[in-house]
Formats: structure tokens, sequence, C-alpha cells
């Protein structure tokens, strides 16, 4: 009996860290999101652009060859983004260089 109430005790206590961490964690990340936004405004309006990754020319190199998927890869390489960020990024850029 003891080692089910003890067992019951960590499974509660390790329920209630993860739910602790996970709010603290969405918390930051909404922060986060509000602080890039808010930067975003004043880049906007002080008419800043952000630089160009270096690289982007090997970027470019993959789309004029119809390499998708490597420039998406070396997109990634490059700026360290997810997947699907990276896959936004090169449509854009392939966008771009069509128009």
């Amino acid at each position: 009996m003891n080692t089910v109430f003890l067992l019951i005790m960590l499974i509660a206590t390790a329920g209630w860290i993860t739910s602790t961490v996970t709010l603290r964690v969405q918390s930051l990340q909404n922060k986060a999101d509000r602080m890039e936004r808010r930067l975003a405004l004043v880049l906007d309006h002080f008419g800043i652009e952000e630089p160009e990754p270096a690289g982007m020319d090997e970027v470019r190199a993959h789309l004029r060859a119809d390499r998708h998927i490597s420039a998406i890869k070396e997109y990634r390489r490059i700026t360290g983004a997810g997947l699907a960020e990276a896959k936004l990024a090169v449509d854009a850029l392939a966008a771009a260089e069509k128009a």
C-alpha cells in the first residue's frame, strides 16, 4: 500500500511539474511573439530592412536549377530555420525571382 501511495504521489507531482513548465514555456513563447511583432513594426516605421543571410546566392542557384528541395535544405543550413519556415521563405524567394 505504501508503494502504491508513493507511485500515485510521484505521478501527480510529475503531472504538476509538466503542466507548470508547459504553461511557463507558452507564456515565454507568447512574450517572444509579441516582441517580434513590435520589432517588425519599429523596423517598418523606420524603413529598415533585415539584411539577407550570407549564402543566399547558393539558394538562388538551386532555384534557378529547379532544385527546390535542395534550396530549402540550403536555406535551413544557412539560417537554422525549421522546415515550414524555410519552405515559406524559399517559396517567396522563388516567386520574387520569377516576377
